[in-house]
């Protein structure tokens, strides 16, 4: 077994994956990526699939060379191009959102059914990937059909966040709800809304975690949150008790020309997630909005620029307007609002 024995604990998120959200067929090829640090999840996941009587090829990152990466294998992306489904799960590291953007190429263009794992511990496959994706579903179908005519978004929270965004009829709103389709790529475990606004303005307050690699080597910044001003989609200001935090994600927001603007705006629509646990690959599922500066994902929200970053920010305690109509109050959803009740 490439990946390590197998722990029984984490078998029905496994089987969550593999049979609802991917919904993988006996008949199937999988590609199975993984690194040292997502073993155990990896060896899960093939075994579940070895239930399913689906093959798979099972590649570990640090086989192909040093991490961080530079570029994506070229044997993770040659199996990718001859898989029906795909699977990453690992640990992110400083620069490898390249290599993961390389990966998701090949995803998109060959329009296969793809899980992105990246982060995911044992933890979340017994929590995050327990869900019932179905009611997830139902939820981010009705969040969408409100975003797709609402004009604006308003968002507020006792530790400081309050900001209005507005969007484009131009750009579309995308559901990924752990229900996996060729046409939309998910995270897993999953639950989330999103768009490319059009105009942002006010402030966030980063009180939970940010992307990318920040997870990982700042974890959950409650006691240190950053204060973050925002005017026109752009950041402009960034405000941190942590010094050495509030000039590296400064710097990171400038790496290019669309660095410190925002890409996504997103619902987190996972109804299993009781509490944040300071992993942002979980966290940004929970019921609430989050932002992100960087590359909007224009393959899926037809944004027409790119940046070669991206990185969420979340908050705690949401209350969140859809126009006038509140529809999230201190991180929970009014279902009866959404007709959902």
């Amino acid at each position: 077994m490439p990946f390590g024995p197998v722990r029984t604990e984490l078998m029905p998120g496994a089987r969550n994956a593999v049979e609802t959200c991917l919904a993988v067929r006996p008949e199937e090829h999988v590609a199975l990526i993984a690194d040292k640090a997502s073993a155990a999840v990896a060896a899960s996941l093939a075994e579940a699939l070895r239930e399913r009587k689906a093959a798979y090829t099972g590649l570990l990152l640090e086989d192909f060379g040093p991490r961080p990466m530079h570029g994506a294998p070229k044997p993770v992306l040659d199996a990718l191009e001859t898989a029906d489904v795909g699977i990453l799960c690992m640990n992110p590291q400083p620069g490898e959102l390249g290599a993961r953007m390389a990966i998701v190429q090949v995803v998109e263009r060959r329009r296969i059914r793809y899980a992105h794992m990246v982060g995911v511990t044992p933890q979340i496959m017994q929590m995050g990937m327990r869900t019932d994706y179905k009611k997830v579903d139902q939820l981010s179908d009705r969040l969408r059909e409100r975003m797709l005519r609402a004009e604006t978004l308003t968002v507020k929270t006792e530790a400081g966040t309050s900001f209005a965004a507005h969007f484009s009829r131009d750009l579309d709103w995308v559901k990924t709800s752990g229900l996996i389709s060729p046409r939309y790529w998910s995270n897993l475990p999953a639950g989330e809304v999103f768009t490319t606004p059009a105009r942002v303005d006010g402030t966030f307050v980063c009180d939970a975690t940010a992307g990318d690699y920040f997870n990982g080597k700042y974890g959950d910044l409650q006691a240190t949150p950053m204060k973050l001003t925002i005017e026109g989609a752009r950041l402009t200001k960034v405000e941190c008790k942590r010094k050495d935090l509030e000039k590296e994600f400064w710097d990171y927001c400038h790496t290019d020309e669309n660095s410190d603007r925002i890409g996504e705006l997103a619902f987190g629509t996972n109804l299993g997630l009781s509490e944040m646990i300071g992993i942002l690959l979980q966290d940004e599922k929970f019921p609430g909005v989050h932002i992100a500066f960087g590359d909007p994902y224009g393959s899926q929200t037809h944004a027409d620029w790119k940046s070669k970053t991206h990185v969420d920010v979340l908050t705690r305690n949401c209350d969140v307007w859809i126009d006038s109509d509140q529809i999230i109050e201190k991180g929970h959803y009014q279902l009866d609002h959404l007709g959902l009740a």
